[in-house]
């Protein structure tokens, strides 16, 4: 497959062996979420954007597995170095607490693992100060332990923000706001408290300032004469820069800012959640990195293959077995994925890729004025588009897929585009017209919302 010639190629999709390949799951699966039935040949020609599917169908990944394979396919820095890579066997050791090298000396070592890679998080994160990770399996772990860490240090009470997705297990799913199937009957950590997440300026002016006190909705609730909550309580607000699950909608630069202000009044941990956002993806390494906010706290998963908690010393705590996990830090072969994903992105200089070909895609869409989108948005290439009705955004998704190219919902009526990092001009603009042929494809077939005057 030669990436500077291949295009998509559909003939049937879902066919009759990824079909077939469904049903076979399905016997065993425990039911979760499928977006659609695309089944990826992982023995098939594959580079970049470009997979092919069980029935030798040819598609432009525009998902990278929700950024969890943010160079997309077969990337061929990180092919070789597994070619150099004998793996031995266990693959796996027993986390953190144990210590494993794979080549001479650990801080210039051509096949990393996971301490290499905890040096590359402390560096790309030194701006904050950042001096200390601990590693485990996922952004849902990251995220617990940001809290943990967080919760040690005083104070029971914590902020999340409308529309956020942290993860599924107990305690990151308390602080879920996107979706009441996530939460349903499960029960939940006490003292968490939702505030609105504002991205445009309307919702910065008319949901999140007030003539309160504090002049908006947190600082109102942390005054100190005036407030319902006592600063002393607060052990940490979390929120994401860009919010992924919730409609891939940026926090509006002065709420950013007014974050900072009550950090610094109230002393109080901010966790920023770039399991989805960092990386690199949205232009800068973090989303965070475009605001006026000072993380205490990131939490990074997906495209690093493992999940990172990253901090200062004087956050973490100092009593041992605070924090630990069995496999955490010991998946040699993601740890290498991991440390060589930073690598690339960082000699490669895929930020200003992301920058640009972002742009490229955005303008596309824009200049395109399709019938339906009401937005689109995202820095870098973490772009939503909204639609008028969660019907079209819909039928998009299908209409897509069918020319060949994998796209995702998110929010209630936004789809999400997540090109891998080194994606080309020439990939966008033939994603970018797949991607109008299937909104215009669909026009006649879905209604408009109705007005005030309409049915």
């Amino acid at each position: 497959m030669d990436r500077d010639t291949v295009e998509p190629e559909v003939d049937e999709i879902p066919g009759n062996r990824a079909q077939r390949w469904a049903e076979y799951h399905h016997q065993f699966a425990a039911p979760s979420t499928y977006v659609y039935e695309f089944v990826w040949d992982a023995s098939a020609d594959a580079v970049g954007p470009f997979c092919t599917d069980v029935d030798g169908n040819v598609l432009m990944d525009f998902t990278s597995h929700v950024a969890a394979a943010p160079l997309g396919y077969n990337n061929p820095t990180l092919r070789e170095k597994f070619a150099e890579f004998d793996l031995p066997d266990p693959t796996k050791i027993a986390g953190q607490d144990f210590y494993v090298s794979s080549d001479w000396p650990p801080e210039d070592s051509d096949l990393p693992g996971p301490s290499e890679l905890m040096d590359r998080l402390t560096d790309v994160t030194g701006h904050y100060d950042m001096d200390a990770v601990f590693l485990s399996n996922s952004g849902a772990e990251a995220v617990e332990n940001a809290i943990k860490i967080c919760y040690a240090r005083g104070g029971h009470r914590a902020v999340t923000t409308d529309g956020a997705f942290h993860g599924r297990t107990l305690g990151a799913l308390s602080l879920n706001r996107s979706k009441a199937v996530h939460r349903k009957g499960y029960p939940e950590i006490p003292g968490v408290i939702s505030v609105p997440y504002p991205s445009t300026d309307e919702d910065y002016e008319n949901r999140w300032l007030t003539d309160g006190p504090g002049g908006n909705v947190l600082a109102d609730k942390l005054h100190p004469e005036q407030g319902v909550i006592d600063p002393a309580e607060l052990a940490y607000i979390i929120l994401e820069p860009i919010q992924g699950e919730g409609g891939y909608r940026p926090a509006h630069p002065d709420f950013a800012r007014d974050i900072e202000t009550i950090r610094e009044r109230h002393d109080v941990c901010v966790i920023a959640d770039e399991i989805q956002s960092g990386l690199g993806r949205t232009g800068e390494f973090w989303g965070v990195d475009h605001y006026d906010l000072t993380p205490d706290v990131i939490t990074c998963a997906k495209g690093l293959r493992v999940g990172a908690t990253i901090s200062r010393t004087d956050v973490f705590p100092e009593e041992k077995g605070r924090i630990s996990s069995t496999w955490g830090a010991g998946d040699l072969l993601s740890s290498l994925q991991g440390a060589l994903t930073i690598d690339v992105v960082r000699e490669e200089n895929l930020l200003e890729n992301a920058r640009a070909r972002g742009r490229q895609l955005r303008e596309l869409i824009e200049d395109a004025a399709l019938d339906g989108v009401t937005d689109v948005r995202g820095p870098g290439l973490m772009i939503g588009v909204e639609f008028d009705t969660k019907e079209r955004r819909e039928a998009v998704v299908k209409a897509a897929m069918k020319r060949g190219l994998l796209t995702l919902g998110c929010g209630y009526k936004t789809l999400r585009l997540l090109p891998p990092m080194d994606v080309t001009a020439r990939e966008i603009d033939l994603a970018g017209g797949l991607f109008c042929e299937s909104v215009d494809a669909v026009a006649g077939d879905v209604r408009a919302p109705a007005t005030d005057g309409g049915v």
